[in-house]
């Protein structure tokens, strides 16, 4: 791989994603030859929006790799007000060997990954949730065997998680439709950029405000909240306008009969998706979480192991002069 971060789908090509995926499956299945792959390396998190998916998997991920994770909360960085992108990013570099972030705007990331030297690595932003689509393509992969010519249907808001996945099924020769509410789509710029590298991998994006049309023969249906961190004031307007898009047992019944149902989680039962769904035979959701930390020891291994320890020491110390 030649990229030196990890912050969107879109920057990988369909031979880095496979390889990563490949990558993934190989550690979940051989976890023990992993063990030392990042002795003694440090990953710091940067943490502005909660989670509990996310700093478990990379911090149990980190320490099964040898290394050690550094939580860092909104408090103690606060970035762009107690302190610059640029001298956390400078800060950061010289002590530690990666930088995760988890944080609102996607321009914070990319401007932090402009200043540092050493990787980072995009834990979430309100454009794009790129961990997360490659663990639900790595759990597409165990349970169906492939993903070229899979259809996955999402139904819900075209948020953060519907833009990575449409990213990663137009890499990987995947069907994606997405139903939203009118004015709920996905944005056009990431809509564009999955038809354009569709065109090339023989994918098909489709974006709809017809839930039974995105379901009709699906292989996957998948789903997210409503409301997502941020959007806490939209909440009663937004169960209104998504109640049509709920994934119940009737909508769920239009995909093929082997249908999975996957949700990147927390679910809010009874909003998006009802009980008898989410928590039937068919539900993958909590194999998708697990899949987590496999994908991400995946981005870790990648893009660390190239960060050696001493990259910010000189190569022999200066004899002390003591006046």
């Amino acid at each position: 791989m030649e990229i030196k971060d990890f912050l969107s789908i879109r920057d990988l090509s369909p031979e880095e994603m496979e390889y990563l995926l490949f990558l993934g499956r190989q550690i979940k299945a051989h976890p023990s030859v992993y063990r030392e792959a990042l002795d003694g390396k440090t990953l710091a998190l940067i943490f502005e929006k909660p989670s509990l998916r996310t700093r478990v998997s990379f911090d149990v991920g980190m320490h099964q790799l040898g290394g050690f994770c550094l939580y860092l909360s909104p408090a103690e960085i606060s970035l762009g007000k107690r302190e610059s992108i640029h001298d956390v990013a400078k800060n950061l570099e010289r002590m530690v060997q990666g930088i995760v972030i988890r944080t609102f705007a996607h321009e914070i990331v990319e401007e932090l990954a402009t200043h540092c030297d050493v990787p980072v690595i995009n834990g979430l932003t309100d454009f794009s949730h790129p961990c997360q689509a490659l663990a639900d393509y790595l759990t597409i992969c165990e349970v169906k065997g492939h993903v070229r010519g899979i259809k996955i249907a999402f139904v819900g808001d075209g948020n953060n998680v519907a833009h990575s996945l449409l990213f990663g099924g137009a890499q990987l020769g995947a069907e994606v439709c997405i139903a939203t509410p009118p004015d709920y789509e996905p944005r056009p710029e990431a809509v564009a950029w999955a038809q354009q590298r569709a065109s090339r991998t023989h994918s098909k994006v489709t974006v709809t405000n017809d839930p039974r049309k995105a379901v009709a023969g699906a292989d996957i249906v998948y789903t997210d909240v409503w409301t997502s961190m941020g959007q806490e004031s939209e909440a009663h307007e937004r169960r209104q306008v998504f109640r049509p898009y709920q994934v119940n047992g009737e909508l769920f019944a239009l995909a093929k009969p082997d249908a999975i149902f996957m949700h990147c989680l927390p679910a809010h039962r009874g909003e998006e998706v009802t009980t008898d769904v989410i928590d039937s035979a068919r539900s993958v959701v909590f194999q998708q979480a697990e899949n987590r930390v496999h994908v991400q020891k995946a981005i870790m291994i990648e893009l660390m192991k190239r960060v050696p320890l001493e990259a910010m020491r000189p190569a022999q110390a200066p004899e002390l002069v003591v006046a």
